[in-house]
Parts: structure tokens; sequence; C-alpha cells
């Protein structure tokens, strides 16, 4: 089963990204947990397109296509901004060194990481997308 969404580059539609990914994973059995962890995951790439590679520029806009088939949760973003946004790998942080810096964010990506079973960047055209999966039993 497939939905799609599209949205302006702005935080005030990540909401809207949450509700639809809650929306669209209930018509399955899902734990509570799997849930939280997809939209927790696709929330956090959804807003570093956002606010990274966009700027908040609301004259750009975001595609979202989720597809529960089988035992798989696929989550494609595709951005369509002219600027390509590829974060790199991210290794597992010394929290304890964030800690001691005072250090706020830059987490973000390494949750996601941990989230879900495959993170892919990639570009399309001159587009970046990021394809997330999760293996659901």
């Amino acid at each position: 089963m497939k939905s799609a969404l599209r949205i302006a580059c702005s935080r005030r539609h990540l909401q809207q990204v949450r509700d639809f990914v809650r929306n669209h994973l209930s018509n399955r059995q899902l734990p509570e947990v799997t849930v939280n962890q997809v939209v927790l995951a696709v929330d956090e790439v959804v807003a570093n397109f956002i606010i990274h590679a966009n700027g908040e520029d609301e004259t750009q806009f975001l595609d979202l296509e989720l597809d529960t088939d089988g035992h798989d949760i696929n989550v494609e973003i595709a951005d369509h901004s002219d600027t390509v946004y590829l974060p790199g790998q991210h290794q597992n942080p010394d929290l304890s060194e964030y800690i001691r810096q005072g250090r706020k964010g830059g987490m973000g990506m390494t949750l996601v990481n941990r989230l879900m079973d495959r993170v892919e960047f990639f570009t399309r055209g001159n587009h970046t997308v990021c394809h997330l999966s999760k293996h659901i039993l």
C-alpha cells in the first residue's frame, strides 16, 4: 500500500508529516514502538531537508512516499531544490564528549541510522533523495 504527500519546506509542516506517517502505518497491525520509530526517523530527515538543504524556503517542496509491502516499510523523501544534500556517514558519537562540550544538535542522523534498517541518500538528476527502510515481522 502506497501513500504520498507533498509539503513546502517549512517547519510548521512537520506535524503534518508525522500525522501522515502515523495514519499510513495505522492501517497495519504494528507495535506502537515500531510506528514511533518510523515517525521519528522520517521527522528527523524531513526537518534536515527543510532546515539544512532548503533554509526553510517555502517556495521549495519535498515529496514523501510511504510503501508498506509485505514485511517492509519503505519511505522515500525527495527534495526538489537545486542544492544537493548528502549528509556524511554518521559514526557513533562520543556522548560523554557531547555532554562535556554542552553541544546541542548533531545527533539526529545517528538516531535515524539506529531506528531504521537502511538509510540511503543519493541524487536523482540534480535532486537529493533519502530512502529509509525497516523490516517488520
